[in-house]
């Protein structure tokens, strides 16, 4: 290593240093910062889990993952079948002090819902919301639903009057570079407040004394420091300079599992590492689009080593996926879980027949601080296809520069990791992803696909309240995804959070969603 890469890893180490002192501080160093303080401002899991810490929705998930009630109380379905009403629980306050009442839900849900929301997909059957009164909260829907509770996991209530007062009734989007007061500043109820936010370096969270809720935790501060590079958040965990991160480094597993102050919590995430394609006429750099044809999208498939890219670059953490949703998910069967085989020459052959030009250049868009191991997993990719003709031109960069390529059509091939958050049903990636662009339905469709008849199932699935109904005619749209090829599976992504000796408890979840709120530090950490 040269000096100056010694110096650098030495001085962002020695960054953590100095920080305040509190009787229990857990030192969270994450592999990126979060985007925004508004968790409505892109849909981007990892910032709305750190931000649930601060913000409530009005049901949550508990220890198990099972739904309970959260800022309402209880709920019931009305006569007419599509209105839910909630009753709010009776003297909570928001961080400023403010008490929390029906109009908060109110303007919070026409904020998430607004046109302009990059979050609007997450309610899509969200019609109208009124105050009955105080404490009471009707929510209107286009038809009969049966994964509200699940949607509303995710939608974090604000406080009106706040709002009001700074001109932030309206969301903000990273995608698009919208800032607002809700961009640097927050205001919920959760367990924790935000006391200082310095973006990319450091973002302070305190103990919330006058929560609703009794604490399970025993923290008073949570210091979110993000450490893109993996050798200096391992240096920094072994150091003891933090004491938790949610993506250690699958290569580093074995050296952090033998130090002596140091804990390993392994399982495999939920999320589905998936890679699509553009559908519109025209390549970025003008040529005709060929991935429109099913066949090519099969040979870049077929392409694809899965085994190595598991064994190699996962360390064999990961689970290869022939599926687009994992196995725990509703709506995944074995059936879907089949893979098309390692075969370059039979994809040398499709392209041939589908006329793709030898050397057909196209981007292949790929983040340095999203998935587990993505540059390295992008660069074995893009040269498996350099070797069956083709010349994709890798383009690594963080996700705040990524974003707006994505979102505006600007790249071509790109990946994607797709958790079923919040739903934790296969619902989720067949309305926000393989849905036409329609409103609230496709917003992650960046492709720009659309299937008529796979639209129709997941749109009779979304109005299904036979839970086995709606999984069969969930599981029928997933085997449309998976014969028209419509994005590639890779893998299930493996999970490795890490500790120090001082964090007595701090539970795992298969969604990947550090919930602080049950941590434990241990005596004199």
């Amino acid at each position: 290593m040269k000096l100056r890469h010694i110096l650098l890893a030495t001085a962002a180490v020695a960054s953590f240093a100095g920080s305040a002192q509190a009787e229990n501080v857990l030192k969270w160093g994450a592999n990126r910062d979060i985007g925004s303080l508004d968790p409505y401002s892109y849909g981007d899991s990892f910032t709305i889990n750190v931000l649930n810490h601060v913000y409530e929705g009005l049901v949550r998930y508990s220890k198990d993952l099972k739904i309970e009630p959260a800022l309402a109380e209880s709920w019931q379905i009305l006569d007419d079948q599509i209105t839910w009403r909630f009753k709010l629980r009776d003297g909570v306050k928001f961080h400023n002090g403010n008490p929390f009442t029906a109009a908060d839900v109110v303007a919070s849900l026409t904020r998430v819902s607004d046109e302009t929301s990059p979050l609007k997909g997450n309610l899509p059957a969200y019609v109208s919301s009124k105050a009955v009164d105080d404490l009471t909260v009707d929510i209107t829907l286009n038809g009969t639903y049966p994964l509200l509770l699940n949607d509303l996991t995710n939608i974090h209530i604000f406080d009106e009057e706040w709002m009001t007062e700074n001109d932030a009734l309206l969301p903000t989007d990273i995608g698009a570079g919208t800032e607002g007061f809700a961009t640097y500043n927050a205001n919920g109820t959760g367990p924790f407040i935000v006391e200082s936010r310095q973006p990319d370096a450091k973002t302070v969270f305190v103990v919330n004394p006058d929560w609703w809720d009794e604490p399970q935790h025993n923290l008073d501060r949570i210091e979110l420091t993000p450490v893109n590079s993996a050798a200096t958040r391992v240096a920094a965990l072994l150091s003891g300079e933090i004491s938790f991160t949610n993506d250690a480094p699958v290569q580093d597993l074995p050296r952090l599992a033998a130090a002596p102050n140091v804990e390993v919590l392994e399982g495999v995430d939920l999320r589905t590492v998936l890679i699509g394609f553009p559908f519109r006429e025209t390549l970025t750099m003008g040529e005709p689009n060929p991935f429109v044809d099913k066949s090519v999208r099969e040979a870049l498939h077929k392409a694809i080593d899965l085994d190595l890219i598991h064994q190699k670059i996962m360390r064999g953490k990961s689970r290869i996926a022939g599926a687009t949703v994992a196995p725990p998910i509703p709506g995944y069967v074995e059936a879907l879980d089949d893979l098309p085989g390692y075969d370059p020459e039979a994809s040398k052959a499709l392209l041939a027949e589908a006329g793709v030009p030898e050397g057909l250049e196209f981007e292949f868009n790929c983040l340095s601080d999203g998935l587990v191991n993505e540059e390295q997993f992008c660069q074995a990719i893009a040269s498996m296809w350099s070797r069956i003709g083709l010349s994709p031109k890798l383009d690594v960069a963080p996700r705040a520069v990524q974003s707006p390529k994505r979102t505006n059509g600007k790249t071509d091939v790109y990946t994607l990791g797709w958790a079923t958050l919040p739903l934790l049903d296969s619902y989720s990636p067949l309305l926000q992803i393989f849905h036409s662009q329609n409103g609230n339905a496709g917003v992650f469709n960046w492709g720009g696909w659309s299937y008529p008849e796979l639209d129709a199932l997941i749109d009779a699935a979304g109005s299904e309240l036979d839970l086995e109904t709606r999984l069969s005619l969930q599981t029928e749209a997933l085997q449309m995804v998976k014969d028209e090829t419509i994005m590639i599976p890779l893998h299930q992504q493996p999970m490795a959070w890490a500790i120090t000796e001082g964090v007595a408890e701090m539970p795992l979840f298969p969604d990947a969603k550090p919930r602080l709120w049950f941590a434990r530090m241990g005596e004199g950490s």
